[in-house]
């Protein structure tokens, strides 16, 4: 296939309008290090709230939901939905202490709360650890999607696409910082939700298809709708539904996603103009992440089904396409190449936009850890405002290089989605517990990502007779023991360290009942944010569930909207 005249221009049209934002940014970004990479510490909510469900929509999202939809059905997706737990215990308990901290990035925390020579090792290696290997492997990726994409829908290669896109997403990201890419997120989100939307109802009007009552009943679909996995089989809701929701969201470090908040959403929460703008910011994310747009993913990937059963229809279907790049998530951009012109051209946009806002992102990101985390910090302490602008510069450039050539390596979106589990799993309690207990130092840390890197590489490498959710349970286990056994048996940090943590910070609670001021009367908020972090979870998952049966015809749907209402009520009560 190829793209009409209007599909081309919609999408040139926005690659300019990126460049322009990017220049119009660049006034006032590459003034200090607070504009390059905290947008001057000046957003609303609103914008970047839009922004951090921009950035966690990229070109691998929609590929991916439709490789667990084919694979594993529609609870499949409950890998990902597990996180809202996270997301909200983010919003409700750590929004206000990490935009407290004032630290330029979440890494620099490090400093802050921990000390001695461990603590700048611990800083200066999780810099390089995040900005360059995760950062890059996070890149690849969405690179390995947009590559997909550039050779089903644009004709394009692989290294013909990541060039033309990766292009422009550098242009303005060196130019405007963290403020162009914040303001195009916003162009992107708006542009994702219309194409997608679209794309949706044409597809479901398709002959092919014949509406939404003949898919759900398709003998290719019906196995594949349920929302709550078969509870009467274990080996079915064991590894989809509890592992996720029991040990996945807590244990696994995954980005956007981080217990306990960091990544770009930290890096959005410090851009915040205050405490009240980072709270709002993340809760819009949530709701917007899980409860708004799923579904119209979901039901092109059940479409797919009867367009493309198998994998043999989409490689008959897309003979140029490379063997080690034919999997179940090119289903997507292959149901993509049904729509009229006009309405690709504006999909296509849509997820190029989705791709470039994701890799600015982690561009910036990654560039704020290597220059504010390890140049600034170790190799050049005297650097001026406008060195530092520079060398975010430079890294950015190396940044995205990395990560656009590991997405010529890999082949799959869930083998890199499971990879990042992996790697993380079992750190995520230290990142919810180092705000409450004063007992956890740098030495956790390090001994837990050390733990964790290696438990991953021999269950993965090592251990065949394991399966994927075993695995990700015995590493977070075996990883949490090693640590909490660590915490007790290394010195701890400086008392004058933990009381300027608490003064500054002020987490509260029985773990720092030691070092907190007596005169402290306030009520330690955690109890009620947890309470609220409950009714969030339950009024946004109501909408997700609720929308879902709804959509199948049933009824019960209206009663879960009806408890999302409710709800958000109380939540609304009680958070005010």
């Amino acid at each position: 296939m190829t793209l009409s005249t209007l599909d081309w221009t919609i999408v040139v049209a926005y690659f300019a309008v990126s460049l322009l934002v990017g220049i119009w940014a660049s006034k006032h970004s590459g003034q200090d290090t607070k504009s390059f990479f905290l947008a001057g510490r000046n957003m609303p909510w609103w914008l970047l709230g839009v922004s951090m469900v921009a950035t966690t929509f990229s070109t691998d999202t929609p590929n991916l939901v439709t490789d667990l939809v084919r694979q594993n059905g529609v609870s499949g997706n409950w890998v990902w939905w597990s996180f809202l737990l996270t997301g909200m215990l983010t919003v409700f308990v750590y929004a206000n202490l990490w935009h407290r901290s004032e630290v330029l990035t979440d890494i620099e925390f490090y400093e802050l709360r921990y000390s001695g020579k461990a603590a700048a090792f611990l800083r200066g290696f999780r810099a390089l650890y995040l900005g360059l290997v995760f950062n890059v492997l996070v890149m690849g990726s969405v690179s390995l999607a947009a590559i997909k994409f550039g050779e089903i829908i644009l004709g394009w290669s692989g290294l013909f696409t990541l060039l033309i896109a990766c292009s422009i997403t550098l242009t303005y990201s060196v130019l405007g910082g963290l403020k162009a890419v914040i303001i195009t997120d916003f162009v992107q989100f708006t542009m994702a939700m219309i194409g997608s939307i679209w794309a949706m109802i044409y597809i479901l009007g398709l002959p092919e298809i014949g509406g939404l009552s003949n898919l759900i009943s398709h003998e290719n679909v019906l196995g594949k709708i349920a929302i709550i996995p078969n509870l009467s089989d274990p080996n079915v809701w064991v590894p989809v539904l509890l592992v996720p929701l029991a040990v996945q969201w807590w244990a696994s470090y995954y980005p956007g996603s981080e217990p306990g908040g960091g990544g770009y959403i930290a890096q959005r929460m410090f851009s915040a103009k205050d405490e009240s703008n980072a709270v709002r910011a993340t809760f819009l994310f949530n709701v917007a992440h899980y409860a708004l747009r799923p579904w119209p993913w979901i039901l092109i990937a059940l479409s797919s089904l009867v367009i493309f059963p198998d994998l043999a229809d989409l490689q008959y279907a897309f003979p140029n396409l490379t063997a080690d790049k034919l999997g179940h998530d090119v289903a997507y951009p292959a149901m993509l190449t049904l729509l009229p012109a006009g309405l690709l051209g504006l999909v296509a946009a849509s997820l190029i936009a989705a791709f470039m806002s994701t890799m600015s992102t982690q561009v910036n990101l990654g560039a704020s850890y290597l220059v504010n985390d390890f140049y600034h910090r170790f190799i050049k302490p005297q650097a001026s405002e406008k060195q530092l602008v520079m060398a975010g510069r430079l890294f950015s450039l190396i940044s995205i290089s990395l990560g656009g050539g590991l997405g010529l390596v890999l082949s799959s979106a869930e083998q890199a989605f499971t990879l990042l589990l992996m790697i993380g799993s079992g750190t995520g309690l230290i990142y919810i517990l180092r705000w409450f207990w004063w007992r956890i130092n740098a030495y956790t840390e390090i001994i837990a990502m050390v733990s964790s890197l290696i438990i991953a590489g021999y269950l993965n490498f090592g251990e065949s007779s394991l399966e994927g959710w075993q695995k990700i349970v015995f590493g977070a286990l075996l990883t949490t023991i090693i640590w909490i056994v660590a915490t007790y048996i290394t010195p701890p940090n400086n008392d004058k360290t933990l009381r300027n943590f608490v003064q500054k910070v002020k987490p509260g609670g029985p773990g720092w009942s030691k070092y907190t001021v007596q005169s402290d009367s306030d009520p330690w908020p955690v109890p009620k944010g947890i309470l609220c972090m409950t009714l969030g979870c339950i009024a946004v998952y109501s909408i997700l569930i609720g929308v879902g049966q709804l959509l199948y015809g049933d009824l019960i749907g209206f009663t879960l909207l009806g408890l999302s209402a409710f709800s958000f009520y109380i939540l609304n009560q009680l958070w005010k």
